[in-house]
């Protein structure tokens, strides 16, 4: 079996692989389907008779999830690789500069940093509009805007770069 651990917004989740159908997260078995949705990076997950479309990419260390309207970025570790760097006293929370990419092509509806502006983890960096959704991208840690990319009313395509966070 194998063992995660993912991390977002701060919370830490132990993820098993039970086998294919079944994963086991924070102790509670779910028996799952997930599948790509033709050549995008679009998912289907049915998760315990429930159903949910997810928008998903990786970019460097973190998956950014788009799921019901709000980003996620989520770190996923493997179990072992982790605890053998705890032992070696390497730190896992990484402050290198981290560019964020457009999770999918949309118009840019409002920009709210500007470069040289402190942010928290959490805070919207920008609104995203896809399919008829406006999406909130959020930072996915502390950090100072090194650059912003976009100006509102720009149209995008998925994976353009935004924001650089340092």
């Amino acid at each position: 079996m194998k063992t995660y651990i993912a991390t977002i917004d701060g919370r830490e989740f132990r993820v098993e692989i039970i086998d294919e159908r079944h994963v086991k997260v924070n102790g509670q078995v779910y028996e799952v389907d997930f599948t790509n949705i033709g050549d995008r990076p679009l998912y289907s997950l049915l998760a315990s008779g429930r159903s949910f479309e997810a928008n998903v990419h990786q970019e460097d260390d973190l998956w950014h999830v788009l799921l019901r309207g709000r980003l996620y970025a989520v770190r996923v570790e493997d179990e072992r690789e982790r605890a053998l760097r705890a032992r070696a006293g390497v730190e896992t929370a990484d402050q290198r500069p981290q560019r964020i990419q457009a999770p999918m092509p949309g118009l840019i509806v409002e920009v709210r940093v500007q470069p040289g502006q402190e942010v928290r983890k959490g805070d919207t960096l920008l609104i995203l509009e896809s399919m008829k959704m406006q999406n909130e991208i959020k930072a996915p840690r502390a950090g100072v805007v090194a650059a912003v990319f976009v100006e509102s009313g720009q149209s995008v395509n998925q994976g353009a770069a935004l924001v650089q966070l340092e």
